[in-house]
């Protein structure tokens, strides 16, 4: 693939994306700051936070932070609508995370950009695959590394 192959990829769309991204990069500032810039300089006024329940403490932090900055918040936990398990799958218990839930809510709440923490692997695709607005990841889990990831890649 040459790089005329590479750029027919990208819509008009896609490419202001990258533009904003580009124009976000400072490595002076820490993740949430990096969402935040990006989200101004894309012009975004209204973001959503979809968040594992484990993550509602820090999501409020979050939420609260964003409004500080002016922006308008959403925010939904994967426990969102208390959706019996064994109405997905049957023969599990419990109540199950809702990913499809999640981004539908946000969607139905009309968010420009969503932000993901810490919903389970799988989950998190399903998040991505329904969301209508773009999705960037804060936290991933990992249960057993507390959720530093790149631990086990740099042992």
């Amino acid at each position: 693939m040459d790089y005329k192959e590479h750029t027919e990829l990208y819509s008009i769309q896609d490419k202001q994306l990258m533009k904003t991204a580009e124009d976000s990069l400072d490595p002076k500032i820490d993740r949430v700051e990096e969402i935040i810039k990006f989200a101004k300089e894309a012009g975004y006024k209204k973001l959503g936070i979809a968040n594992c329940i484990s993550f509602v403490k820090e999501a409020d932090n979050l939420e609260a932070k964003f409004r500080t900055e002016g922006f308008e918040v959403e925010k939904v936990h994967c426990k969102y609508g208390k959706l019996p398990f064994d109405k997905i799958v049957p023969g599990y218990k419990g109540v199950a995370c809702n990913p499809a839930g999640q981004a539908k809510y946000l969607a139905d709440h009309n968010t420009e950009l969503n932000i993901m923490m810490g919903l389970c692997v799988g989950h998190d695709m399903l998040f991505n695959s329904k969301s209508a607005a773009p999705v960037t990841p804060l936290v991933v889990k990992d249960r057993k590394l507390k959720h530093h990831t790149l631990k086990s890649l740099n042992e």
